[in-house]
């Protein structure tokens, strides 16, 4: 499938912030640091009035550009999300006020090449005419297919699932409601390398579910899981060929748990705090391993560490002692490295890379941006 490309006229070029925006005002949801074609990571935080992005200047490298600030006004929620093409895309709630009040819509733009400008906003609506209707709708989460197609997913009034996704020619189809109740605010949708896309929603009746059977096909809801994750605390990893492991926290022990398709949750330790547990593989002395990041209880940065698909043999993990304020990011940089970014109490963000050496070994200094 194709898109309009990096020069599009409808590209907004960022510019340099001024000094109030240089402080972070969270993270958004998904994967906030992402490795582009030219094996550069870019860093997206929130803040007051848009965003602030953060470029590596070279692959593998410690030097960073930044931040430049992207304007968008009037966003509530933020999630990021890149696809096999590496063009990453922002998929925002915004609630914008008139002389009639507020009134919300889904909005979308794309970054298709590692420092290039984002393109122009484009609003994908509300599903609902009635305005105070509405204002009830949560925050989007999106996938991105094998085939570079885009699915945004919202809860709406009601609090089941709608589903827009991009078609052929790039021209967005109609919201389509997949149905479901009780989900909570935010759902997690995934895509894996085969191309079938996922979606995990805990809700009060446990865990709902929706899922393609083929690559492109319709989407297609599963019996509930009666498993229970606090909000907002859920992530995917494809673990396998087309095949996710979720982490969350599970709401009744308040420890973390991994689970796959036709298995019970494992429990993997830790002491979470709130937010995602963020997940990433990483090889590590020759071995396909994963790495969770989350923050604590006591509000620093957790690291966890274990075989891939093997939590049962146990997770490792260590505090960092790094403050961390929303969700960490986790990556693999242009050289295979696992690089670790967080944001501080303060409102700046630092970043640290794996250090040489048996195991994964983050230094003690971190890299303030």
């Amino acid at each position: 499938m194709r898109r309009r490309g990096p020069d599009s006229a409808s590209s907004a070029r960022p510019s340099a912030p001024s000094p109030e925006r240089h402080r972070t005002s969270g993270t958004p949801r998904g994967r906030w640091m992402t490795l582009g074609r030219d094996g550069r990571l870019t860093l997206y935080t929130r803040t007051d009035g848009g965003l602030l992005r953060w470029t590596q200047r070279g692959a593998g490298g410690d030097r960073w550009d930044g931040p430049e600030f992207m304007p968008v006004a009037d966003l509530t929620d933020l999630a990021v999300v890149q696809g096999a093409d590496s063009y990453v895309h922002f998929l925002g709630r915004r609630e914008r006020h008139g002389s009639d009040g507020p009134r919300v819509d889904i909005v979308h733009a794309v970054q298709y090449q590692t420092g290039r400008p984002v393109t122009a906003w484009r609003s994908l609506g509300n599903f609902y005419r009635d305005r105070e209707t509405g204002l009830r709708i949560g925050a989007p989460a999106g996938a991105v297919d094998a085939q570079g197609t885009v699915f945004v997913f919202v809860r709406n009034a009601g609090n089941g699932l709608q589903l827009r996704r991009e078609g052929k020619g790039g021209k967005w189809e109609a919201w389509r409601d997949l149905e479901g109740a009780g989900l909570a605010a935010e759902v997690v949708a995934s895509a894996t390398s085969g191309g079938l896309v996922e979606v995990f929603a805990p809700s009060d009746r446990g865990v709902q579910q929706w899922r393609q059977e083929r690559p492109d096909g319709p989407l297609r809801s599963l019996p509930p899981l009666q498993f229970h994750a606090s909000a907002g605390s859920v992530t995917a990893l494809e673990t396998a060929p087309d095949r996710l492991t979720h982490y969350w926290v599970d709401a009744n022990t308040a420890g973390v748990v991994a689970h796959r398709a036709g298995t019970w949750p494992v429990p993997v330790g830790g002491e979470p705090g709130d937010g995602a547990v963020v997940a990433l593989r990483a090889p590590l002395d020759g071995y396909d391993c994963t790495v969770l990041a989350q923050r604590g209880a006591g509000g620093t940065l957790l690291i966890g560490v274990c075989g891939t698909e093997g939590e049962q043999q146990g997770v490792w993990w260590s505090d960092t002692a790094e403050q961390c304020v929303g969700d960490p990011a986790l990556a693999l940089d242009g050289h295979g490295r696992v690089v670790v970014a967080v944001c501080g109490r303060d409102g700046g963000v630092s970043v640290v890379r794996q250090e040489e050496g048996p195991g994964l070994t983050l230094p003690p200094h971190w890299n303030r941006l």
